[in-house]
């Protein structure tokens, strides 16, 4: 691949995921609902782009479960319940927290050093309500905690649970003040971590999990919700 190849290549990646990022958006708001048939040629017309970004962007979808692919019906919004939704993140959250309390005692020094990086980083995003950079620092995080584990397996795990509820996750940060709050809580962890205290560590993730599954629910039932 030559260099106009490998800009136009990246150009593309950039394109599909503002497309993702837009269709999930609407997706969790309700503007597509479950079972609407996702026509590739009107996503496009839609965003200003070409069929290619947008099959990209409704493959990365199917990956995280939020669209299907079905025989003859080309790509549905999949059905996702409230309970649906909150079942996951409480597994999620689960899982989270023991990674957090493995990480506390099982990072190396360079591991916790990158971690706090990541979190220092993530102000200037913050600051400015950059959703998508935070997000991106925000999926850097939580990895970055499951490699702390240093358990394989573990990681795989807390990974594919995390694949599952990405869209969920990245929605949730346009609510309120979340994305302040859910910046604020990782300094809490990292607090609890540094402290070399495992248990606290978990707990304060357990929670930061459950609260963005409560900022997600108020996002989807929308503004005047109780």
């Amino acid at each position: 691949m030559d260099g106009g190849e490998a800009v136009e290549s990246a150009e593309r990646g950039l394109l599909s995921e503002r497309i993702r990022n837009a269709l999930t958006d609407a997706i969790a708001a309700g503007d597509f609902a479950a079972g609407t048939t996702l026509d590739e040629q009107l996503l496009a017309d839609r965003y200003g782009a070409s069929r290619t970004p947008v099959r990209e962007a409704l493959r990365q979808l199917a990956a995280s479960g939020l669209v299907e692919i079905r025989p003859r019906r080309g790509v549905v919004v999949a059905q996702f319940t409230p309970q649906r939704i909150g079942d996951m993140f409480e597994t999620s959250a689960e899982v989270e927290a023991l990674c957090a309390r493995l990480a506390t005692y099982r990072m190396t020094p360079l591991e916790r050093g990158a971690l706090i990086d990541l979190h220092d980083r993530s102000a200037d995003s913050v600051a400015t309500g950059d959703v998508d950079t935070y997000d991106r620092l925000n999926r850097a995080f939580h990895e970055a905690l499951y490699a702390g584990t240093h358990n394989g397996f573990l990681a795989e795990q807390a990974l594919a649970l995390r694949e599952r509820l990405a869209a969920f996750r990245r929605t949730q940060l346009r609510q309120g003040d979340r994305i302040h709050r859910s910046r604020e809580e990782h300094g809490e962890i990292l607090a609890a971590m540094s402290e070399g205290d495992g248990e606290r560590a978990a707990r304060r993730m357990r929670a930061h999990m459950l609260r963005a599954a409560a900022a997600l629910g108020r996002y989807i039932a929308g503004p005047g919700a109780e």
